[in-house]
């Protein structure tokens, strides 16, 4: 109770510096879904039309999951060292975008392939071309599967991003770092539960908008 009561003071006090570290952890998670979301939606629409790409695309990403974080922060150190950026925000970007990458390409082919294949004969009786079908009829009813990789893909991000701060990227792991550092148990819970809050917070905002963004059918199903 005594370190909890103690963890809780140290918040008060360093308020400014946590809310600090909070904003640089949210915009280097932001930059990195926005950044697998403008590649990996893409990449799951593109994979739909080859069940031999899918599956290669989508075991790659799984392999990629299976990476240690901070083996895949050191392994970009030697390749982005010859132009100044080893540590810090850019490899720390990089790593987190392909961590993001499964969820997003995973749920954007699942939710394409199981349209409703009487929907996209409909469309196209209608005379609609492939693309019209595609962001007419097909992305509309995939919105709220492919929104759900997103959710996983930022929970997932924040949790990882606090490792980065072992290479210089900031964030809240700063706290978390110090704390094992110098032994601070305070400095260590607040960290700890200031990712968590902001996790629960991004998934929460993150269903909300998943909500507002499915159609009204969809939504009353």
């Amino acid at each position: 109770m005594d370190t909890l009561l103690s963890a809780y003071r140290f918040a008060l006090d360093n308020l400014p510096q946590i809310l600090a570290r909070t904003a640089e952890h949210v915009e280097l998670v932001g930059a990195a879904v926005l950044i697998a979301i403008a590649t990996g939606v893409p990449i799951g629409i593109a994979i739909t039309q080859s069940r031999v790409a899918a599956d290669r695309v989508l075991y790659v990403a799984s392999v990629i999951m299976t990476i240690p974080s901070i083996a895949f922060f050191g392994l970009l150190i030697p390749v982005l060292s010859p132009i100044g950026q080893g540590i810090g925000y850019l490899p720390a970007l990089i790593a987190l975008v392909f961590y993001s990458q499964l969820p997003i390409i995973r749920n954007t082919y699942t939710a394409i392939k199981n349209i409703d294949p009487a929907l996209q004969e409909a469309a196209r009786g209608m005379g609609m071309t492939a693309f019209q079908r595609l962001l007419q009829v097909e992305l509309p009813i995939a919105v709220p599967v492919i929104l759900n990789g997103v959710r996983n893909a930022v929970v997932l991000t924040i949790g990882i991003a606090a490792i980065a701060t072992y290479i210089g990227a900031g964030g809240l792991g700063t706290f978390i770092s110090r704390g094992i550092s110098q032994t601070d148990s305070r400095q260590l819970i607040t960290g700890a539960v200031a990712v968590s809050l902001l996790a629960i917070v991004a998934d929460l905002v993150l269903l909300l908008m998943q909500r507002l963004l499915t159609s009204p059918g969809l939504r009353s199903r």
